[in-house]
């Protein structure tokens, strides 16, 4: 699966965001996302599969529980297949940059 693929479905991407703070276990990663949609716990474990099997998240067992994080292989091959759009959008970000750079030296004078 390409990481576009993996990132375009919306509880990947909350799961995803949810990991982003910090290690989370498997139940709070769950009872998270099935706050937000209408899904399984099942539903939620194929989810972290998916993740897991395509780079996007490590887990480790303590115990009985099982903790997943962010790993950054995925987003690295998200982050390459953008790389060759990111000329179309950088000039308008570092113009942006200048504006409001300028628009703090006016509010200073």
């Amino acid at each position: 699966m390409h990481a576009l693929d993996i990132l375009g479905d919306p509880v990947r991407r909350r799961i995803l965001e949810l990991l982003a703070a910090g290690e989370c276990g498997a139940g709070a990663i769950s009872d998270a996302v099935r706050q937000e949609y209408p899904i399984s716990h099942p539903a939620v474990s194929h989810h972290l599969r998916v993740l897991r099997e395509n780079g996007f998240a490590t887990v480790r067992a303590e115990g009985t529980r099982r903790l997943y994080a962010v790993d950054s292989a995925g987003m690295r091959q998200a982050d390459e297949w953008l790389e060759r759009f990111r000329h179309l959008w950088q000039t308008r970000l570092d113009a942006l940059d200048t504006e409001i750079a300028r628009g703090k030296r006016e509010r200073r004078s």
